[in-house]
């Protein structure tokens, strides 16, 4: 005999919705920039997360989550300006690469 048991369901977030605490979502992002495929953009994205994410509003959290998906390949050239970015992510990676050239630390 096997037991039934109901699917797991995410745990409420602090806002009463479904999905990742927030705390949990900043490690989880705030990894993902320390962690990326090149070391050239973990030291570009890890201090400006550690610097930055804490602040942001949600929907800053969710355009800058889509951008971790990026492939770095796409992402470096967008940051230091020799390609063309994406319209969606146009302030945030501005905002990025201020960061980066003021040689800024968390």
């Amino acid at each position: 005999m096997t037991a039934a048991y109901p699917a797991a369901q995410p745990a409420a977030g602090p806002e009463g919705g479904t999905g990742e605490a927030r705390a949990t979502r900043l490690k989880r992002m705030t990894m993902r920039s320390w962690r990326r495929g090149t070391k050239e953009m973990d030291l570009i994205l890890g201090p400006f997360a550690d610097a930055r994410l804490g602040q942001m509003e949600d929907a800053s959290l969710d355009l800058y989550d889509a951008l971790l998906s990026e492939n770095d390949q796409d992402l470096y050239p967008w940051i230091i300006g020799a390609g063309p970015v994406p319209e969606r992510f146009g302030e945030l990676v501005a905002e990025i690469a201020a960061f980066a050239r003021a040689g800024r630390t968390a």
